[in-house]
């Protein structure tokens, strides 16, 4: 069954602009209420969390509306992390777990994320039966069978004593100072209690949301921010989180980031060597660098590669059996400690490694040589189809067939924006510019 309105992330567009407005936000909580409700007798409960746009306060009450009209009664936890959502989803014994987040997109844009009661994202086929129940009749509750809402006030806390349960026993951050960007988003608070609980001395950026600046120059997507603040505190290491905090960017002492690629090197090595990463693998999507491939593969160690998006990481890693597992953008998704990616907890990791090794951030985020990956986003009209079109093609075949078995291209709609995405990795990096530039130019020119 097909799915029409999720993407590879749940719901996503601008604000008060189908699909995300009031009305729709109210039919989608209406439909997911009466999914996971079906049949089943007793209580039944969803909690619904948001980051800090201003539009989440339009679609966290209409969202609630539509679960209570079927007789769910809803949990408002407020501004918190994604992964909180999935944590407290299980810890409460929840039916169904919601986020309302763009996660790294401006703050004009939100969306709708659902959890199911194991705290773990919905499956495709999850999605496209709510959509079925969207399409029809959606059958409200008998009047006294209505459901309540309630504020949580100590979700946010609950989250962080979890998270902080996270990081060794035996370990403290005393002595180290962090720069801690929080994109202005849904950790804003959170985190930074968590590490000064932990000992560090926290310079703390983007923590000042007004609902307008989430992302804005700050956060995993714009480090530069961090970076210059590293620098000028004499901060020993620096970590960006995105709007929803299931993202993290590392930045070292001097200001250099590493991305998800060399956090993933160095927690696959060290759980290897500890012998905690299950089945020797780990788990990363088709964007990964071909240089953390090549470390893995040096160490007897396999990587596992899936589509681009956090959720099929996970269920990759589910049938498997695996438990590490991200994507070169910041999504780190350690099943031992979350059930999605956990900005903070990977965070973490990383600030225990660095007490435990007594070594600097920079010792740390260079696990291996990055082969050259040159990307390229080209936006297109809605309804356009420019993959499709055999100037498109042609070149996609040509770049391929020169890049032969000297590098690799990726070439991709997006899930979450309009775009499409145009990726390669060659160690001739003149070759590598000329192929990504010949297909984005055909690509820009099939797109209008």
């Amino acid at each position: 069954m097909a799915r029409k309105i999720f993407g590879t992330d749940g719901v996503r567009g601008q604000a008060n602009r189908y699909p995300m407005t009031a009305e729709m936000a109210l039919r989608l909580g209406a439909a997911a209420g009466r999914y996971f409700r079906r049949d089943k007798a007793g209580v039944h409960r969803v909690v619904i969390g948001k980051d800090t746009r201003l539009s989440g306060y339009m679609l966290e009450n209409a969202l609630t509306a539509g679960f209570t009209s079927t007789g769910m009664n809803v949990l408002l936890l407020g501004p918190v992390p994604t992964p909180a959502v999935g944590f407290l989803t299980r810890s409460m014994r929840a039916d169904v777990g919601v986020m309302i987040s763009a996660s790294h997109n401006p703050h004009q844009d939100n969306g709708i994320k659902f959890f199911g009661p194991d705290g773990f994202k919905l499956s495709d086929e999850a999605e496209a039966e709510i959509e079925a129940i969207l399409e029809g009749e959606i059958e409200p509750a008998q009047p006294q069978n209505i459901g309540r809402a309630r504020r949580i006030d100590d979700a946010r806390g609950r989250y962080q004593e979890y998270a902080k349960t996270t990081f060794p026993g035996g370990l403290r951050l005393d002595g180290l100072k962090v720069v801690l960007d929080c994109a202005n988003g849904a950790a804003y608070r959170a985190a930074p209690e968590v590490l000064w609980e932990l000992g560090a001395e926290v310079v703390p950026v983007g923590v000042s949301p007004d609902g307008f600046n989430i992302n804005e120059r700050c956060g995993s997507t714009h480090t530069q921010t961090a970076a210059e603040a590293v620098v000028a505190h004499g901060a020993d290491v620096g970590i960006c989180l995105d709007g929803d905090a299931d993202r993290v960017m590392i930045l070292d002492e001097t200001g250099r980031v590493a991305d998800g690629d060399q956090l993933m090197a160095l927690l696959a090595a060290r759980w290897a060597d500890e012998g905690r990463l299950n089945g020797g693998t780990l788990v990363a999507t088709v964007m990964s660098n071909l240089g953390l491939e090549r470390f893995l593969t040096g160490r007897g160690l396999r990587l596992e590669r899936t589509a681009v998006g956090d959720r099929y990481v996970v269920e990759a890693m589910r049938r498997g059996g695996w438990n590490l597992g991200g994507e070169q953008s910041g999504h780190i998704v350690m099943t031992d400690y979350a059930t999605t990616g956990d900005g903070l907890i990977a965070g973490l990791q990383f600030l225990a490694e660095m007490a435990r090794s007594g070594r600097r951030a920079s010792g740390l985020v260079n696990s291996f040589e990055t082969v050259p990956q040159l990307l390229k986003n080209v936006r297109y009209a809605a309804g356009a189809a420019p993959l499709e079109a055999p100037p498109v093609r042609s070149a996609i075949a040509a770049g391929e067939a020169r890049l032969g078995d000297r590098g690799r291209l990726l070439i991709r709609k997006s899930g979450t924006e309009p775009l499409i995405r145009v990726m390669a990795e060659c160690e001739d990096e003149a070759l590598l510019g000329r192929v990504v530039d010949e297909i984005v130019a055909a690509v820009e020119f099939a797109a209008g």
